[in-house]
């Protein structure tokens, strides 16, 4: 039976390349990938899996535990992931904590029963001692999107920070001066920090941030309807309404079209997370978008340095401002800033 080396000498190439042309990684040239395949055909080759788990002691298995499997955002994260995960020879196994730190905790477990090689993990909390256990035994870990603070392996996420302030700016070029915010559960990092950007981007123009126009969310559109309701009965209701993510948003449009208010005419709304939905919405919302697919990748590739024994950083990528017409823009308006 013919052995990947076989392969390789008569393709007159790499195993490393022979490896990445039958997991259909998009770095081998068009001919290489043309002899690999025509050897492979010529010696019969097929890869063995599990043959190649017992002899190396992996199972060319990711394990993927993501926040909400129904947000948007974090379904195409994990498209991303398993693209690349693909491509690079592993496969992907995704857990669905449902925003709930105890299921996190069980497919965690699961997962790791299951003898993946590594653990992709996107918190739903800041704290769990499982997450510390895990990281101190040793097992290839990277947080994506949010981390756990204390818990000493990579992060690759994206700072909004300067996209809040960029989006701050804007609606004051618009002349809003009363903005609220659905703030995401203050036990995530991401939380935090989105509440914390946009409470310094109101103070660098001296607006103030009243305890009543934060309404405080669980990045599920119900409490972003819940949210926009209190803010609708204040005897001076905010002029825009930022939320923290694009479930809380759809959950806030809902509650503004019930009262039979429109947007941007009787209030603005924008949101942090940019989804393929907004630009069909009447408004199009304007909203931050998260640079999902390289953060995905990223991800990936950090984790996969951790199973091969070398130290990758932490990677930190921008998010931009995506400005629409939901906050009073002109009709035209639709673009994309840094």
């Amino acid at each position: 039976m013919a052995s990947i080396k076989d392969v390789a000498v008569a393709a007159g190439v790499s195993v490393a390349t022979v490896s990445r042309v039958l997991n259909d990684h998009p770095s081998v040239s068009p001919t290489a990938r043309e002899r690999v395949l025509a050897a492979v055909g010529e010696l019969g080759y097929r890869p063995n899996a599990v043959a190649r788990s017992l002899r190396t002691d992996r199972t060319r298995t990711l394990g993927l535990v993501i926040s909400d499997v129904l947000n948007p955002y974090f379904t195409e994260l994990a498209r991303f992931v398993e693209e690349e995960a693909r491509a690079l020879g592993y496969s992907v196994i995704i857990g669905n904590a449902d925003e709930r730190p105890g299921l996190q905790d069980h497919h965690v477990r699961t997962l790791l029963d299951r003898r993946i090689d590594g653990l992709l993990v996107s918190p739903t909390d800041g704290c769990s001692p499982l997450m510390l256990e895990v990281a101190r035994a040793g097992t290839p870990m990277v947080f994506v999107d949010r981390w756990i603070p204390g818990v000493d392996v990579p992060v690759v996420r994206s700072d909004g920070q300067a996209a809040i302030e960029a989006l701050v700016a804007h609606l004051y070029g618009l002349g809003h001066r009363r903005l609220a915010i659905i703030a995401g559960p203050a036990a995530t990092t991401t939380g935090r920090e989105r509440i914390g950007a946009f409470r310094d981007a109101l103070a660098a123009y001296d607006l103030p941030l009243p305890d009543a126009y934060i309404g405080q969310g669980d990045f599920q559109a119900e409490s972003g309807r819940r949210a926009t309701e209190g803010f609708l009965d204040l005897p001076e209701p905010p002029e825009v309404v930022f939320a923290a993510d694009n479930l809380m948003a759809l959950g806030a449009l809902d509650a503004i079209r019930a009262r039979g208010l429109r947007v941007p005419h009787d209030i603005a709304l924008a949101a942090f997370d940019d989804i393929p939905w907004f630009v069909h919405t009447d408004p199009p919302i304007t909203a931050i978008a998260q640079p999902t697919g390289e953060l995905g990748r990223a991800a990936v590739r950090a984790l996969i340095d951790r199973i091969e024994g070398r130290t990758p950083e932490s990677v930190t990528l921008p998010a931009r401002l995506v400005v629409r017409r939901s906050c009073g823009e002109s009709p035209a308006t639709n673009r994309s800033q840094p």
